[in-house]
């Protein structure tokens, strides 16, 4: 059994109604001063303007960041570092799906270590303390609320950074599935595919730990039961529970296990063709499933058990795979890169990117740019 060492560095504070107790933890943590960074959408939602009440209620005097979009990239984390440096500010709360959250992570390190983000592209460069961060987010996928790491597009060559650093960790998670509600199908369609690509590929990376088995796989369980509950119920609080906790847990694995080829080569179509990233990972992951499953089968099977009742005879890999096509497509998302408007004249390109992802590195097969290429190519 490989050694490992676990520390679950974030508060996770979970339930219906959890936000009403937003200004009490963040006296909790000494914030006095907050920077709220949230997208324009989560505003235009209302949740803005809610936690706004609740932090106000409090005490607290709150600047809001919202001058960013979606996958956001290295001049956006910029432009919040400008808007923030002169306000004094002694705490940072993320509000929104991935990008809020990453965004916050990334204001947040440049305020207190200033730099570039480049400069801290791997894990553990960032020198200085942080400011304490809370996340509250609003879309069951991403789960960058567990994780030390955002994970932000370069500006200029629109490769993916992934910035780690324990400093990085959110001091508290509030997970309150009643914001989900706000979702249209479209986004708790993507936002899911997200959570269960996330479940799937930590079960098989080479970082892979105990620990962060049993995230996975509870993780696998409670998003494949409930993604297509989610969609045709999205007023059922108990699935959207479970959607988010789920996404919570994927989330934490994330944090041992780290990613694979999937998300290695669904980066670039987010930089480049400005892809929903669950979109591309709807497209790429069953042929990646499928790909790995020459070295992963045993492991795969280990993950259809836990979640999906197949027979015990077939192959893992296919099974595995043909349900995240049919999720896939109860979800409406595009099934192939052609389908998704992306032209086959960039394959070469983009295979090019994902073979310098780091995440590719933990994938069970090493992905080189020919490999990324042949599942592109498979995927168109």
């Amino acid at each position: 059994m490989k050694p490992f060492e676990f520390r679950l560095s974030t508060r996770l504070v979970f339930g219906p109604g959890t936000l009403g107790r937003i200004g009490s933890i963040a006296r909790d943590l000494g914030m006095t001063r907050p920077l709220l960074v949230a997208d324009r959408g989560i505003r235009d939602a209302g949740h803005v303007d809610r936690a706004l009440r609740l932090l106000y209620d409090a005490g607290l005097n709150v600047e809001v960041f919202d001058q960013f979009a979606v996958n956001p990239n290295s001049a956006m984390v910029d432009r919040g570092v400008a808007f923030a440096a002169p306000l004094d500010r002694d705490s940072v709360i993320g509000l929104g799906g991935g990008s809020s959250l990453d965004c916050a992570k990334g204001i947040n390190l440049l305020l207190t270590n200033s730099g570039q983000l480049a400069d801290y592209r791997g894990y553990g460069h960032a020198s200085k303390p942080l400011l304490p961060m809370i996340a509250i987010p609003t879309t069951a996928g991403t789960g960058s609320e567990a994780q030390s790491y955002a994970v932000i597009a370069d500006a200029t060559t629109h490769l993916k950074m992934a910035c780690g650093d324990p400093k990085l960790a959110f001091a508290a998670a509030v997970i309150d599935p009643e914001l989900t509600f706000s979702q249209s199908s479209a986004v708790t369609a993507a936002a899911g595919f997200d959570a269960i690509a996330h479940a799937v590929e930590t079960a098989v990376t080479t970082r892979r730990t105990s620990i962060s088995t049993l995230f996975s796989r509870e993780a696998f369980r409670l998003l494949n039961a409930n993604y297509e509950r989610v969609l045709d119920c999205p007023n059922d609080l108990d699935v959207r529970s479970a959607m988010h906790l789920g996404a919570f847990y994927a989330g934490v694995a994330i944090e041992q296990s780290m990613l694979g080829a999937a998300h290695a080569c669904a980066n670039p179509l987010t930089a480049r063709y400005q892809l929903t990233h669950g979109t591309a990972l709807a497209i790429l992951l069953p042929h990646v499933v499928r790909w790995n499953a020459a070295v992963s089968g045993e492991l795969y099977r280990d993950l259809v058990a836990e979640g999906m009742n197949m027979p015990k005879d077939g192959h893992p890999g296919d099974q595995l795979a043909d349900r995240l096509v049919a999720i896939g497509k109860a979800g409406g998302l595009p099934s192939s890169l052609r389908d998704a408007g992306v032209q086959k004249v960039d394959l070469l390109t983009l295979a090019d990117d994902a073979g310098k992802q780091w995440t590719g590195t933990f994938n069970p097969r090493t992905l080189s740019a020919t490999d990324a290429l042949e599942v592109y190519q498979c995927a168109y």
